[in-house]
């Protein structure tokens, strides 16, 4: 339960050589034949399957629930969620303990084949953006990329693409709330790492509240952030869609905006 105060994308391709390993190879037909037994949820409620739930339980015995503090209205399912990334931290604290129900935006090479998954989470997650040695991060990710490229289709990930596929994500997004399932965003640049101190958001998020206004959904909006130490996840009292376009700011300000208020969540102490 959470404590009520009263009074808120960066792609690019790796080009790593996978490594050619007896290891790599398993793992794919693994990952393939889990993925094939998990289709057919497109126009289903994007429920959990059992052998995602059995992941989420172990999960749990290892990852502690942080404390939910809302600053107004607490969340409320089929909204839009803003929060900062932390890492694998935000991500997967919200698939765990989040008090909705919910789908969250990801890169969209964690949702296709498994190489493309192994090269990104080398040259870009762990290489680029957590500045690890190349070589390790390729070693490291023979077992990484098996669990958590399960992981990603567990969750039912909404992929992001940084070019005109973008409209798939926008129109899978609309489609996802329309069901009444919030859909949460990670904006923040992260190009060459997570900080506590936010650089800016990417303005994707506004090109979907442009995109939801568009087919007639106003639906709320909250900023969260997750605190590394207090483990605090900070939400933010709701604002709307409508009331955020309507300030009449342009993508790259907008976004700025509600960047810095992600920031000053990011600040805030609490008793």
């Amino acid at each position: 339960m959470g404590v009520k105060i009263p009074l808120r994308w960066e792609f690019s391709e790796g080009n790593g050589a996978v490594a050619p390993c007896i290891f790599l190879s398993k793992m794919v037909r693994l990952c393939q034949c889990v993925v094939l037994r998990g289709k057919g949820c497109g126009g289903m409620a994007y429920e959990r399957k059992g052998w995602f739930k059995a992941v989420k339980a172990v999960l749990r015995l290892i990852i502690k629930e942080p404390k939910f503090i809302y600053l107004g209205e607490e969340v409320r399912p089929g909204g839009i969620i803003l929060s900062n990334h932390e890492g694998p931290k935000s991500p997967v604290s919200l698939e765990l303990y989040a008090p909705v129900p919910h789908r969250q935006w990801g890169t969209h090479e964690m949702n296709e084949d498994f190489k493309t998954a192994y090269r990104y989470q080398t040259n870009i997650y762990y290489h680029q953006k957590k500045h690890w040695n190349l070589w390790l991060a390729r070693l490291f990710c023979l077992i990484a990329t098996p669990v958590t490229y399960l992981y990603y289709k567990g969750i039912h990930l909404i992929s992001s693409y940084g070019d005109v596929r973008f409209k798939r994500t926008l129109k899978e997004g609309v489609e996802t709330l329309k069901k009444g399932y919030s859909v949460v965003i990670f904006p923040e640049k992260s190009e060459n790492g997570y900080f506590q101190e936010l650089t800016g958001f990417h303005p994707g998020a506004v090109l979907f509240f442009q995109y939801c206004r568009r087919h007639g959904l106003n639906v709320p909006v909250h900023v969260a952030y997750l605190q590394r130490k207090s483990r605090y996840f900070v939400f933010d009292a709701p604002t709307t869609v409508n009331e955020l376009l309507d300030l009449g700011l342009d993508k790259q300000a907008l976004a700025q905006r509600l960047c810095d208020r992600c920031n000053e969540l990011g600040r805030m102490q609490f008793n």
